[in-house]
């Protein structure tokens, strides 16, 4: 029976991720499968591969064909070049310790670079998140002026004027005097007649009024007998 190593597809429309599955080459995509042996998230960045790696490489030396895209994987798993290399050993071209010191290197080269791209997208996200952060501050700083110019309101400036002084008119100063003039003889014949009234009213008899004489209330009622 011929067999493939191929994705199938789960998940959600937008959010898709991918199950690693060894299926017979006639099978439908999405159909029945022999065994499951990992999982593919390209969601995440980067993204996120479990795969089983002996069962990987049990399939690939059982004949199973990987798929273009479960091949890629299966390259940055090492799985590929593992398989190569015990094939090296079979046919004598180095020892099976050589061949795990050069597997040993590939691993840990990959753990170099993959530790540096996980840095590199970090700081891209460090940097990312400052710019964002600082765009949000200048808006919320244009925001807080314009806000604060429609709150301010200039203070009215006041004009003042001097009132010009007022003159008195000569015709004014000149009847004053002359109503003092009219008053001052008027006083003079008052004055006699409020002398000649005032002892009058002290001279008037007083009226003496007689006292309320009070009258005994007299009891009617008959004694009893």
């Amino acid at each position: 029976m011929a067999t493939k190593i191929r994705l199938q597809r789960f998940g959600r429309k937008g959010y898709a991720f991918y199950q690693v599955v060894v299926a017979d080459s006639r099978a439908p995509r999405d159909g029945k499968f022999i065994e499951r042996i990992g999982s593919y998230n390209p969601n995440t960045n980067p993204a996120t591969i479990d795969l089983n790696f002996e069962r990987a490489l049990y399939w690939l030396q059982t004949g199973a064909q990987p798929t273009d895209t479960a091949r890629n994987l299966l390259s940055k798993e090492g799985v590929l070049l593992k398989k190569h290399l015990d094939g090296g050993v079979k046919k004598g071209a180095f020892t099976a310790e050589e061949a795990d010191v050069r597997f040993g290197k590939w691993s840990e080269s990959k753990q170099t670079s993959l530790l540096g791209a996980k840095s590199k997208l970090t700081d891209a996200a460090k940097k990312d998140a400052a710019k964002r952060l600082l765009a949000e501050k200048e808006v919320n700083k244009t925001k807080a002026e314009a806000l604060a110019a429609k709150r301010f309101v200039a203070a009215p400036v006041v004009e003042v004027v001097e009132t010009p002084a007022v003159e008195v008119p000569a015709v004014v100063e000149e009847v004053i005097p002359s109503v003092t003039e009219v008053v001052a003889p008027i006083n003079e014949i008052i004055a006699p007649i409020n002398e000649e009234v005032a002892p009058a009213v002290e001279e008037a008899p007083v009226v003496e009024v007689a006292p309320v004489v009070e009258t005994p209330i007299v009891d009617e009622t008959p004694a009893a007998e």
